[in-house]
């Protein structure tokens, strides 16, 4: 068993990551085949939801930065292509936002899957000693209570855990729990007593994670972190959602016409006006050339159903009600 503690700074980091979701899906994958354990200290929590809104922000202005300076270059380098591409970006950023944003919600959902540990009167006993000792998180001049407690509760934790398990402290804060004009991979000396075990990890930042999960899990890591890979894919661009929607317009109104044509010669319908019985066979020949007279239609009744799910499908991605299938 892996037992992890990951601080917040590590999570806000995995949150507004644009490649996060090769670090959530697998601990949530492995945290639900019970082979991790997450510790989750009751102030992690807090902090997480106390700078969400301050970061989600940063994230969505950082999308939106980013498309205003492509749009200043296509104003003045776009060409022939510009409304194009100005269409497209209207059409993505709402798309962009909301995927930037969806590891903070599931991020928030794996940590309340464990039941949130709240300090105990001796870890808030050991955090005075700490601090009356000036020893880190104590050893710079500020704050670090929230720290100190995070330390005694992975200290306790590790206390708790069985012989075979493997217990990993991960963080970002390297000025609090790294070993101070040295090599950040490792822990301040302070901290001896607890990472001294050679079961006992510390990992600084996202790549310390990855690194510590890879060296736990191994193959079974990796294998996760492609799948996500494989599943991770850009949205459609509204070019080819609309030639999509008029794929499907076209296939529907072809078929429709043959079922007219047919009513028509069992007399079960009213002769179309000679006209625009013409016009009628023309748009239906330039259907057939367009996408294969064999791509067309008529289908099976499952067939049939499968492709108006398709046009009501496209149809509400560009804004219509669904099972809008007028043609």
């Amino acid at each position: 068993m892996l037992r992890l503690l990951v601080d917040t700074s590590v999570w806000l980091d995995m949150a507004k990551h644009r490649d996060g979701q090769k670090l959530i899906v697998p601990i949530r994958v492995l945290f639900h085949q019970k082979r991790l354990r997450l510790i989750v200290p009751s102030l992690v929590v807090e902090e997480f939801e106390r700078n969400r809104p301050r970061v989600e922000a940063s994230v969505s202005a950082s999308v939106a930065e980013r498309v205003r300076q492509l749009k200043s270059d296509l104003n003045e380098y776009g060409g022939n292509q510009r409304e194009q591409w100005l269409e497209e970006m209207s059409h993505r950023l709402p798309l962009l936002s909301s995927l930037s944003l969806r590891n903070f919600t599931e991020i928030r959902e794996l940590l309340s899957h464990p039941a949130a540990v709240e300090p105990s009167s001796r870890q808030q006993a050991s955090v005075i000693l700490r601090a009356l000792e000036k020893r880190a998180p104590f050893h710079l001049a500020k704050n670090s209570v929230a720290d100190a407690l995070l330390i005694e509760m992975f200290r306790d934790a590790v206390k708790k855990s069985q012989p075979s398990d493997v217990c990993c402290f991960a963080t970002s804060n390297h000025q609090d729990f790294s070993l101070p004009n040295g090599d950040r991979r490792k822990p301040h000396p302070d901290f001896n007593d607890i990472f001294g075990d050679g079961r006992v990890r510390y990992l600084l930042g996202l790549e310390g994670l990855a690194a510590g999960l890879t060296e736990h899990f191994g193959e079974k890591f990796e294998e996760l972190v492609e799948e996500v890979e494989l599943v991770q894919e850009e949205p459609r661009t509204l070019v080819e959602i609309l030639e999509a929607e008029r794929e499907f317009f076209d296939k529907i109104w072809y078929v429709r016409k043959l079922i007219r044509q047919e009513k028509e010669e069992r007399g079960e319908a009213d002769p179309t006006p000679e006209t625009l019985a013409l016009q009628m066979e023309a748009a239906m020949r330039h259907i057939e050339d367009r996408y294969g007279a064999d791509n067309v239609g008529p289908w099976d009744d499952w067939g049939w159903g499968f492709v108006h799910g398709k046009l009501s499908a496209l149809r509400w991605v560009l804004g219509s009600e669904w099972d809008f299938l007028d043609t």
